[in-house]
């Protein structure tokens, strides 16, 4: 059955958000995939592996045959019928293996047997929608301008960004706020997956001329910044937001207590508030080198003040001085000494109005 349908517009995959059915192997799909993608194996990660090892001793069509020997009957029609499932949800979607070949040949005959629906399968599967996706992060980089925001920890950076349409959360992508209490609730996601993500996001916004990006290191959390995004960000403009210290506290007290908070108890339930301590005591934990012993205890001390205010009469007023001292002693020297690097870049800074304006009217 030669008849069935390939698609190789790998852009407009992206850009419509074509549902996708990945039918790799779950330790395949563990390893990276595309937003949205849903996992139906054709084989385990077992079977996987005994037809590995039959094709490299007997060849390929050993190989084969052990495949339909292992995938037969109840366990058929168990596969197909998840498959089905997806399509008929997912009537615009389309399948992939790992290169576009025999796997993903299988599912679209079965799936056609059973049904009689022609469901097209990726060109070249998911090898050649990463290669594309690497390329694309290349292109796009490469052909568009860049703008860096910067300024101080608290000052509101990442909620500017979500108001423009051209920006791009690299933070959000990348499920961290970059600093050493920077780990949401929910882990990282894998590297490739970072990568897939962000470039599927400047596919979608290739329609701007200009990107904004946060300043960000070379890594945010365990997330490795890709090289072309790092040396594009070092050779842009960069924007400052302003912000007062009353105003960088309010917003530090928001992120980093009340919305963890909630985050914790609704996924911990009864435990939430004892998995939100262990978040500050730990991110506090990471920095005591830098911070000395007695500042480090000190801070510590008025931590666990404001842990106990905080759980027993909901006041968290204790948080103010402890992240005072965190914003003024510890993360301002580091940002003013960084920033004076990359002094000779700065093009513009403001207040959140001033900069918003600036970046829109822009």
């Amino acid at each position: 059955m030669n008849n069935l349908e390939e698609i190789n517009n790998f852009s407009q995959i992206f850009k419509g958000s074509m549902p996708l059915l990945d039918i790799r192997a779950p330790i395949e799909f563990a390893e990276g995939s595309f937003p949205g993608a849903l996992n139906q194996p054709l084989m385990t990660n077992e079977e996987r592996h005994q037809i590995g090892i039959c094709y490299k001793v007997k060849g390929q069509e050993s190989a084969i045959k052990l495949g339909h020997e292992l995938v037969k009957g109840s366990l058929k029609e168990q596969r197909i019928g998840n498959w089905l499932d997806f399509v008929n949800k997912h009537p615009n979607g389309a399948l992939y293996c790992f290169r576009g070949g025999l796997r993903s040949k299988i599912a679209q005959e079965w799936i056609y047997e059973q049904s009689g629906i022609s469901f097209p399968r990726i060109q070249g599967g998911y090898k050649a929608l990463r290669s594309f996706l690497i390329d694309e992060m290349s292109r796009i980089t490469n052909e568009k301008k860049f703008l860096v925001l910067g300024g101080q920890t608290g000052c509101g950076k990442t909620l500017l960004l979500n108001e423009l349409d051209n920006s791009i959360d690299l933070e959000g992508f990348a499920n961290h706020r970059g600093s050493a209490f920077g780990n949401d609730v929910t882990p990282q996601p894998r590297q490739i997956d970072f990568e897939n993500k962000l470039t599927i996001e400047l596919i979608k916004k290739e329609i701007y001329n200009v990107f904004l990006i946060e300043d960000e290191g070379n890594n945010i959390g365990m997330i490795h910044m890709p090289d072309v995004i790092k040396n594009k960000a070092r050779q842009s403009d960069i924007i400052i937001l302003n912000a007062s210290l009353e105003e960088r506290l309010n917003i530090s007290l928001k992120s980093y207590v009340i919305d963890m908070a909630q985050k914790f108890s609704e996924l911990h339930g009864d435990f939430g508030f004892e998995q939100y301590s262990n978040y500050w005591l730990n991110s506090l934990a990471k920095i005591q080198k830098r911070l000395g012993g007695d500042r480090y205890n000190i801070l510590l001390k008025q931590l666990n003040l404001a842990l106990i205010n905080h759980q027993k009469n909901e006041d968290l007023s204790d948080y103010l001085p402890l992240i005072e001292s965190l914003l003024v002693d510890y993360y301002d020297p580091m940002y003013n000494y960084q920033i004076d690097q990359k002094k000779q870049r700065i093009v513009f800074r403001g207040n959140y109005k001033e900069v918003t304006s600036y970046l829109k009217e822009g």
